[in-house]
This record gives C-alpha cells, structure tokens and sequence, in this order.
C-alpha cells in the first residue's frame, strides 16, 4: 500500500492580545497622590519608579500637653501665636496633612475638646482629625517639629464620626491657689497697706505691690525701705557734734507713674550733714502720697520687733482641717446647674449658653512646689465658659479672705442680679484632662478607649517639669497673685459688699439689684 503524504493546513496564529497601554497606569497612580484618602509612600514623577506603601488616612485623636506661657490660648486665631497653630504646621511638616489641606483644618474635620484662655496650660488636651500616621514614628516626627512647651503623647484611633469637642463628656481642671491667698492678713488690700504707714506695724512688703500691680520703681523703693528700717533717726547730728536737729521726715511714696515717682525722689536729699524731706503736692487724681513719720518717741528697734512680729503671724496661717473645711464649703456652692451670666464674660442671662453644670468642686489636696505651698482646687463641669473657673474660684478666695459673705455666690448665681466678680490670674489654671465616657461605653467591644491611662508617667512628669515649676517660679518672681490680692478691695469690686434688693418696676415687674453696704 502506497504511503500518502497527509498535508495538515497550518492554523492562522491566534491575535496578539492588547496589554493595557503604560499611559492608564500613570493616570491611575496620578490620582492617587492627591487622593483624599490614600497616597504614595515613593511620589515621583518617574514613571518607571514602582509604587508602594499607599497609606490611608485614619480617623484618631491626638493626646498632648503644654505649657500656655507665651500663647494667646489655644484656638487658632489670626495675628496671635496659639497652640492651635503651632500643632497644626507640625502636623503639615511631619506629612500628616497634604500639601492642598495646610492651613484648612475643615479638610481633615479638625477638632479640639476644649479651649483654653491665654496663658492656661493643659495635660490632658484632645484633638481628633483624619491624618497620616504611617510610616511608624508618628508621635516622634510630631515632637521634633513643636517646641518643648508642646508634648505629644500619644494618639488612638477612633471611628469615623469622632469628633473630640462632641463626643466630650467632662472636663477635669485644676487650679493651683497659694496657701497665702486664703489668709485675710496676707497681702491685705491697698487701704491696709497706705493706712499701716507711718504706724509701728508698716506692711513693709506689701509697700512695693498694693496699687494693683503697679510696682514703685526699684532706686526709690529701696531708698524708702532703707529709711523705714533704721537710717532716719529722730535726731541727727552734725560733724562737728555743735547742733541736733530734732524734725520729722515725710517720705512720699508713689505708687501710680514714673513721673510722680520721680518728683518724690527728688525730694530725697542727702548732702552728708542732714536729711530733709519735703512733702509734694498731689497734682494728678491717679497719684498716691502717703506719709511715714518717725517721731522721736518711737524706737527703731521696737519697730523692727513689731514687723517681725506680724511677719510671723502672717506665716503662722496654714491649709488646716478648718480652713480646708471652710474652702470646700464655699466651692459646693457652684456645684449643679446655675447660670453662670456672672462669672463669664459677653454672655448674657437669658443666653441659654449661660447654664452650666458642674459635677464636683473640692480643694482637698495641698501641694509644695519649690518651696511654696499651694492648694488643688479640682473642677469638673460639662464644659465651660471663658474666664468662669477664674472667676468662681476669684469670689471663693475674696470670701476666704472675709472680703466678702458666703451668700454672695447664690446672689450671683440668680439670672435677674448683676455682679461683679473678680478674676483670678490665669497662671495657676490648667485643663487636666477630658473623658469620653459614653463614647467608650459604646465602642468598648472594637475601638480602644480613649483616656490618659497609658500616658498617666509621661503626663505627670511634664505637668511637674513645665506646668508647676512654671506657676511655682512665677509666683515667685512676679509675685502675680500677691499682687492681685491688693484688688480685692470695695473700691475695686463695690459689689463683694452688698446684699440683694427687691425692686418693683411700674409695669409690676421685679427688678433685683445688690445694695452696697458700708463696712
């Protein structure tokens, strides 16, 4: 059988198939950069350069401290160096927040759990916002970029709907008083002071701070000191020993401007033989003359006995059972829901925004910081108002003080009565921390709770090293609440002295006002 050749018809080669063309790919990796919620680890324009580690933006809050020295409060504002700022730019430089979103915190639904006034520090601060956290090294980026006033702690994530001003329940804050500003006969009001002058029992100290702050200057201050310990003798002799003059000297302390500080100084003579003081005249309303006399019957020594015995009395007051019993007392006042119209600033009684409620307020815990003693007032509110805390704890000190009747804080805390209240300095406040309390109740099972226990060491190494030092040396250097002490007088506040009256208006309305009451 004769083999045939069997011819296989070659099949068409199948068509190539399209790959998809290098153009698409860089149009997606394009738009991923200026993503809202993932971005590029290697952003280049080399289109061969491989691309990886696209990074999410998550939903956390941020927990830090800082020291307010130096700051116009937290919130941002325009012109003034804030925390806010600070933090936001740190947060840019460490490649948290895109290039197109600095500056426009809404971009990344920015939020903060409280606001603090100027010069206020806080511990436990919260901010939340949708930003970069990797590559690892977050926290550590953030500190290199803020100053060491500032301190990140730590963040955790949240859910997408946090928001650390809503989802606030309460707000702890501190604020460190001065054991020596409870005692009625420290650093006594300007009327005290003016009128021990010229007695035996001179508020030496107190010479320098009791017009509201407004300090003598130096060269004269230390003139009149020296003069009142023992320099002007009731009789001074010549060289030569032929005369004595006997005359009483007048010196003027100024305690208002430069210019009638430098009339009194003028009148100082001293040309080795004699001393004479004449009295000026007062020619302007503001400025103060006051007269210390040494008569020739009072003895040097005997006034020296005198104010150390009075400084001894002064230093003798301490935070006791009593007294700690007494300042709780007068805290529990505020305590519940009141009107706060009084205790704040631009808000009016009838401004539903004027109600708060606060939790608890003691003053148990005595604390010393670099040899001055002071006292913890805690507070803890839903939230509060500007200058509030200041001012609640301002009228409990002026009643400490006897400066004025314990009932004045009810009468201040009715809606139809306007009062007066003194503010507290700003330096011994500070937020201590914030809770979220019905948040980690509800997302207790998939989200980590948000609260400072983790960072509790870190939290209470920074408040000792930058937030107490810093009141303490203040207080020291500056003297800030002693000088404020001298403004808690009738003069300046009429209303610590008063009482409520009833008025009936011609339409049959009640109008209450305070009536002021000579002491």
């Amino acid at each position: 059988m004769e083999e045939t050749d069997i011819v296989k018809t070659p099949l068409s080669p199948p068509e190539p198939q399209p790959e998809e063309p290098e153009a698409k790919k860089l149009k997606m990796s394009t738009t991923t950069t200026s993503d809202e919620d993932t971005i590029d680890a290697n952003s280049t324009a080399d289109a061969k350069t491989p691309r990886t580690n696209r990074y999410k933006r998550r939903k956390i809050a941020i927990f830090f401290a800082y020291c307010g020295v130096g700051y116009q409060g937290m919130q941002k504002n325009p012109g003034a160096k804030t925390i806010e700022s600070d933090l936001e730019e740190a947060l840019f430089l460490s490649g948290a927040v895109p290039e197109q979103d600095r500056g426009n915190s809404r971009r990344y639904d920015w939020a903060r759990s409280a606001r603090t006034d100027k010069g206020v520090s806080a511990v436990g601060q919260v901010v939340s916002g949708r930003f970069y956290i990797d590559p690892p090294g977050f926290v550590e980026r953030l500190n290199s970029n803020l100053s060491s006033q500032i301190r990140i702690f730590g963040y955790k994530r949240a859910t997408a709907s946090f928001n650390a001003k809503k989802f606030c329940d309460r707000r702890r804050y501190v604020y460190l008083i001065p054991v020596f500003a409870l005692d009625p006969s420290s650093h006594r009001d300007r009327e005290s002071v003016l009128a021990s002058l010229g007695s035996g029992n001179v508020l030496v100290k107190c010479v320098e701070c009791s017009e509201r702050g407004r300090k003598i200057p130096e060269a004269m201050l230390k003139r009149i000191c020296e003069k009142k310990v023992g320099e002007i003798e009731s009789g001074i002799s010549s060289d030569n020993g032929d005369t004595e003059m006997n005359s009483k000297v007048t010196e003027n302390t100024m305690l208002c401007d430069n210019t009638s500080s430098e009339q009194g100084a003028k009148g100082l003579v001293d040309d080795g033989i004699s001393h004479s003081v004449t009295e000026s005249k007062q020619n302007e309303e503001t400025a103060l003359n006051s007269t210390i006399v040494n008569d020739s019957g009072v003895d040097k020594e005997e006034e020296k006995v005198n104010r150390e015995e009075e400084a001894e009395k002064r230093s003798s007051f301490c935070y006791g059972e009593e007294e700690r019993e007494r300042f709780n007392r007068i805290l529990k006042y505020y305590v519940g829901s009141h009107n706060f119209h009084n205790f704040t600033t631009r808000t009016k009684a009838e401004d539903p925004a004027a109600r708060r409620y606060i939790l608890s307020f003691d003053a148990n815990s005595p604390v010393t910081v670099e040899g001055i003693e002071f006292v913890k007032c805690e507070v803890v509110g839903q939230s509060f108002m500007l200058h509030q805390i200041r001012k609640m704890i301002g009228l409990a000190v002026a009643i400490m003080r006897n400066c004025a009747p314990e009932s004045l804080i009810s009468t201040a805390l009715q809606r139809d009565v306007n009062v007066t209240v003194p503010t507290a300095p700003e330096v011994g406040l500070f937020l201590d921390e914030c809770f979220f309390t019905s948040y980690n109740q509800k997302w207790k099972d998939s989200h980590e709770e948000l609260s400072m226990k983790e960072f509790e060491e870190e939290a209470e190494n920074f408040k000792m090293k930058q937030i107490y030092s810093h009141i303490a040396s203040t207080e020291d250097k500056e003297g800030v609440v002693a000088l404020w002490l001298h403004s808690l007088n009738h003069r300046n506040y009429p209303d610590l002295c008063g009482r409520v009256v009833d008025n009936a208006t011609s339409n049959g309305e009640k109008s209450v006002t305070v009536e002021n009451i000579a002491e």
